[in-house]
């Protein structure tokens, strides 16, 4: 693959190596085995969220060229089950590409996404939010302020590849050097957002349901997500700037899990369902062929 190398290449030039950081060609085998969906070796303990971090945004270089312009963000690990399952007390940042998102309900059709879509395929419900003005990077906690940053939210099932063969340690620095997982997602039907408290409150008090073929897999309330979904935004403003970056209008934001990392079966129709949000209840679905 001509591109590989050629990224590969870019990773390796002079000035991009960093003493902490997996090196390149491990790096490198990493890609290689998310992008032909074969279980790779995580990177073991002694890797430090600071590994972690280079190694994510190495391997991000490459990801890029398959998957497309980089068009947002996943926060992952924002529910306290998630921080337990991976050994860690704080939310981790991914990124989110073009051709990674699907558009639901695309000509009256649920989407359809291979079950074995990933070396270590999974599904999870989540939630999208769209930003509308750069402004967001400032507007502190308050979440009526932030809503008036955003212009849509989306109901989303996330589609993850926690990529690490059997017996692989999977911990917090492990997960962000596979870029939190981030590889597919189905977007649901954008509702747009109101800047007033009341929509605060549903957000919060929303619940939020994933089942497989009808059999309820989980549910979970807004407030799984640091007690607000509004509430990861201002955590990820604050870990971009600590990288000199911000956020900008028309870049997303996935919050997060309301459900357990669930394996996906073949034959399968997963729907995410968001009472409350609405005076109706929105749904998201995908069939896994």
């Amino acid at each position: 693959m001509r591109w590989f190398a050629a990224t590969v290449a870019l990773v390796l030039a002079p000035g991009a190596a960093m003493a902490a950081c997996p090196d390149v060609p491990t790096v490198a085998r990493l890609a290689a085995s998310i992008l032909d969906r074969r279980p790779a070796e995580s990177f073991g303990p002694s890797l430090t969220m600071e590994d972690a971090a280079c190694a994510r945004d190495r391997l991000i270089a490459v990801l890029a060229q398959p998957y497309g312009d980089v068009v947002g963000y996943k926060v992952g690990l924002t529910s306290q089950v998630a921080q337990q399952r991976f050994g860690v007390n704080h939310p981790v940042r991914g990124t989110i590409f073009h051709g990674t998102l699907r558009e639901h309900n695309v000509g009256g059709r649920v989407p359809e996404v291979p079950a074995a879509f990933g070396a270590v395929p999974v599904i999870e419900s989540d939630l999208i939010v769209r930003v509308s003005s750069d402004a967001i990077n400032d507007a502190g906690t308050d979440h009526v302020a932030i809503l008036r940053n955003l212009d849509q939210v989306i109901p989303f099932l996330e589609m993850p590849d926690l990529v690490y063969g059997p017996g692989q340690l999977a911990n917090g620095p492990n997960l962000v050097a596979i870029n939190v997982g981030a590889r597919l997602g189905v977007l649901g039907e954008p509702i747009p957002v109101r800047a007033d408290a009341d929509f605060a409150a549903r957000l919060g008090g929303m619940t939020v349901v994933l089942a497989s073929d009808q059999r309820e897999i989980a549910r979970a309330p807004g407030t799984a997500l640091l007690g607000h979904p509004l509430n990861v935004i201002p955590w990820l403003i604050e870990d971009l700037r600590r990288d000199g970056r911000r956020l900008r209008a028309g870049e997303y934001i996935s919050l997060g899990s309301f459900s357990p990392l669930t394996p996906t079966e073949a034959g399968r129709t997963y729907t995410a369902t968001y009472e409350g949000l609405l005076d109706r209840p929105v749904t998201v679905s995908v069939r896994t062929p």
